[in-house]
């Protein structure tokens, strides 16, 4: 036991001097690591043995990568550029640049417009085109090895109105000194999009994207002198927000009756779309009458109203060859011609012009006749909203029709780049009633039950007005012979 005890002791007593030897190992080195961080401080922010330093110390700084992580993280540590004392003890301020505010372009479509014409439509930083001015250039390759690339000059339309937000809508247009893909072999329309010097005045920076591809013998090139498919064709805005599937309901019904059966609706669903809503306009979609776009991505890009602007583009360019004239308006909007006449006979008296626009008729979302108290309930909007606003002197809003192929860009009220003539001299044959406020409202809207011909709510002055009133019937029987009683249980 004895010798146990003395050598225990004598472990014990090597443990403790090595120990004291680490430590004053330890100390030495954390002391000499101070010691040429320090020095490291005296050299200049850009010189070797300081850049150096900086990438072994961020090296350790990196963060692990995390899968839960959003794609747009990056697991790269920006170094920091320091300032610096030059010539004359002048302090040399530095800048770090760190991501970039807003993407180049985000194309939604691009589409031929003639045997040598494209257009590009997407968004891109309105900063950018106000302030700067980035420039597009279009490169048309064929399929095939041995074939040569074609370029042009892209010109831009920014058709918003300088209302973008964050991003601006921009339509590029590519035209080719000749006919490009029409030997049915096929090819790529290539983009190259650059800053202009916008965003930083030392960096030109360039980016190529494919806008559009096109398989071999997959172009007509009869198709775009061809009649088009559909006499009319409805563009529709962005379409959010609660949607009461009843006014859907009456809206689609009543303009399916107005505009025939060679017409076609085509609706972009910005998140407005809920079941019910899709219930309404499943019929008509069977039909092979609508065309139901889901757009909701969009939302992830600032612009302008839910990029109504960017879709309505879209929309001209998609369907371009595809009607005689294209309509833009909305779903609280019902268009309405003058007795004894029709869609056919109203645009051939308007054939001359490549565009006309259509005078509102402000209805009231509240007013209700006394008479239907109690019914309203079970009646169609255009039944019982009947009070129309006449307050003088007041820019009211217009809505238009287009000859889609002489337009290159278009807008919300009316197009500011087409080719040939505008009228707005089309009271007396066409107008349109717009019942503001009634299609996101799943409410009942009879707020107030009056029995008067004109009166004064709100101060704003009323007159009886009944024109759709009257039609509502025929518009009914119409729905029913088109695809029967399935929507006669629709709720607001």
């Amino acid at each position: 036991m004895g010798k146990e005890k003395h050598k225990d002791e004598k472990n014990f007593s090597v443990a403790v001097s090595w120990s004291c030897a680490d430590m004053k190992l330890l100390f030495v080195s954390l002391f000499s690591l101070c010691s040429l961080v320090t020095v490291f401080q005296l050299f200049p922010s850009n010189s070797g043995i300081a850049s150096c330093f900086s990438r072994v110390v961020l090296a350790q700084l990196q963060p692990p990568n995390l899968s839960s992580s959003s794609s747009s993280s990056s697991d790269t540590v920006h170094p920091l550029i320091r300032e610096q004392l030059v010539n004359d003890s002048i302090v040399k301020r530095s800048f770090n640049p760190v991501g970039s505010a807003a993407y180049l372009f985000i194309q939604m479509g691009a589409y031929r417009g003639g045997p040598n014409n494209f257009a590009i439509v997407g968004l891109a930083s309105k900063p950018l085109h106000v302030f700067a001015k980035p420039q597009f250039q279009c490169e048309w390759i064929p399929h095939g090895r041995d074939s040569n690339s074609t370029f042009t000059s892209g010109y831009k339309i920014l058709p918003d109105w300088g209302y973008g937000r964050v991003y601006t809508v921009v339509v590029v247009n590519c035209t080719f000194p000749a006919a490009v893909g029409l030997d049915g072999s096929g090819g790529g329309l290539v983009i190259h999009a650059n800053t202009g010097g916008g965003g930083d005045r030392e960096v030109q920076a360039v980016e190529r994207f494919v806008a559009l591809e096109e398989e071999p013998g997959s172009v007509n090139a009869s198709a775009f002198a061809a009649p088009p498919k559909y006499d009319y064709l409805y563009c529709g805005s962005s379409l959010y927000g609660n949607l009461s599937p009843q006014r859907i309901r009456e809206w689609m019904a009543y303009h399916a009756r107005l505009f025939g059966e060679k017409s076609h609706f085509v609706f972009h669903d910005a998140g407005g779309i809920h079941p019910a809503a899709m219930e309404v306009l499943r019929p008509w979609v069977e039909k092979g009458m609508v065309t139901l776009q889901d757009i909701r991505e969009q939302e992830r890009f600032d612009g302008y109203y839910h990029n109504q602007f960017l879709v309505v583009n879209d929309c001209l360019q998609r369907y371009k060859f595809m009607a005689k004239w294209i309509f833009f308006f909305d779903v609280d909007e019902f268009i309405y011609l003058a007795p004894k006449t029709n869609l056919n006979s109203v645009l051939a008296s308007l054939s001359g012009f490549s565009q006309f626009t259509i005078e509102q008729m402000p209805m009231s979302s509240k007013l209700c006749r006394s008479i239907d108290y109690g019914k309203n309930p079970r009646m169609w909007g255009i039944e019982k909203l009947v009070y129309r606003d006449v307050k003088r002197g007041i820019r009211r809003d217009r809505k238009y029709a287009i000859q889609p192929r002489n337009a290159f860009a278009t807008g919300v009220h009316m197009s500011q780049n087409i080719g040939g003539r505008s009228t707005h001299k089309t009271d007396g044959r066409i107008k349109y009633f717009h019942y503001h406020g009634t299609i996101a409202d799943r409410r009942e809207p009879c707020k107030e039950f009056v029995n008067a011909t004109e009166l004064t709510y709100d101060g704003t002055p009323y007159v009886l007005d009944e024109t759709l009133r009257r039609v509502a019937g025929a518009v009914k029987r119409f729905e029913s012979r088109m695809i029967g009683p399935r929507l006669s249980r629709t709720r607001q």
